[in-house]
């Protein structure tokens, strides 16, 4: 559920960045088609430069330093994470292994039965 008091302010300059760097993202694939002409490095390069100038003109704004925040954020939070050492790994993995084929064996013992009851007993169809 998303927080009621939070307000997003979003200025004019902050919508010229992102309209700008939407007109450069669009202009990157444009002049890479509009370019068939040319050598395919510069193609390239001219793809390239439009984009990291869209993605530039993303994080100057105030979404893309809302986006940088949320990233750092998270990477923190994931070096905070304990890993499990490599036996507890290979262990927890043999128990989910373990649960799968017990589970297959149990649906097809499942799935056997209520084809022969189904089947054999009640609709008299022999195999």
């Amino acid at each position: 559920m998303a927080n009621p008091n939070v307000e997003t302010v979003s200025t004019v300059a902050d919508k010229a960045k992102l309209g700008m760097a939407g007109a450069a993202f669009v202009a990157a694939f444009a002049a890479y088609y509009l370019l068939h002409s040319q050598e395919t490095w510069l193609r390239v390069i001219a793809l390239l430069v439009l984009l990291g100038i869209a993605v530039g003109l993303f994080l100057l704004a105030e979404p893309g330093k809302a986006l940088i925040a949320y990233t750092r954020e998270s990477v923190r939070e994931v070096r905070k994470v304990v890993w499990p050492a490599r036996k507890e790994a290979l262990q927890m993995t043999g128990i989910v292994f373990g649960f799968v084929v017990l589970m297959a064996l149990f649906l097809w013992l499942t799935d056997k039965s209520l084809e022969w009851v189904l089947y054999d007993l009640i609709l008299g169809w022999k195999h």
